[in-house]
Formats: structure tokens, sequence, C-alpha cells
């Protein structure tokens, strides 16, 4: 998961499905599966296989500085576009690839009984996190 730039919702529905698909390219371009993932459109998430030779935070900044520059490459959003600082990542046992398909491929209806920071508040606190709220 990781997030626009002070959480705006920049992203409209036709920009969002741009940019999915663009994300699919990308991460195939650089030798990484990505199974889902749904745009919203104030943040993004996305099951991926992450490969062995790849760190996460080398795998978040390609996906994060590669689709920024792609999105204000296309005009896809009014001003310069930029996502915020940070991400989350879980990992997720083979048992569970279709529970978090499913769940990805219902953001949108699930994003209208809470919004993304109550999301990401109830990760937090399933996994017994720290929640950290950093000023993007």
């Amino acid at each position: 998961m990781w997030a626009t730039l002070e959480r705006r919702p920049l992203l409209a529905k036709p920009s969002a499905a741009k940019l999915s698909l663009h994300l699919h390219e990308y991460a195939k371009s650089k030798g990484i599966y990505l199974k889902s993932n749904f745009v919203n459109p104030d943040h993004v998430h996305a099951l991926i296989d992450l490969p062995t030779n790849l760190a996460i935070e080398d795998m978040m900044q390609l996906f994060k500085g590669g689709s920024s520059h792609w999105v204000n490459e296309q005009n896809l959003v009014t001003g310069k576009f930029s996502w915020g600082r940070g991400y989350g990542v879980f990992s997720v046992s083979e048992s569970g690839v279709s529970e978090v398909c499913a769940y990805i491929a219902n953001q949108e209806d699930h994003h209208r009984n809470r919004d993304f920071v109550e999301e990401l508040r109830l990760f937090v606190e399933r996994y017994g996190l720290e929640w950290r709220k950093d000023k993007d």
C-alpha cells in the first residue's frame, strides 16, 4: 500500500484505470510479478511476488518513482503528481493469496465504509505494529 502526497484524492477513475494497467506493464518490464492491484483516488493496493534479488525498499522506489514520473508524463492529474512518504508492506502466505486478491478487487465497495487512514490503522492494530503518523 502506498498513498498520494497528503493523501489527496487525485486519481479519478479513468486515470486510476490507466495507472493500474501501467503498474502491471512496468512490473513486467522490471521482472516483478504483480498479481493484483487497485488504484484508489488516494492510494494503491498491490499484491506483488517480490523477486529474491530485490529488497522491498528498492521495489517500492521503482514502483513509486516510476509511476509518479509516468503520471506526470501522461498529464493524468492537474499539477505535479507525487506519492507521499512511506508505504505499508505485509507478507502473505500462499494460502492467503486468494483472500488478498479478493480484498484488493473489492476496494471500491470496501472504501464506501472505511477510508484509507481507518483501513491502515486496522492493519497496524491487526498485526501488532506501532501507528506512526508521519507528515507527508
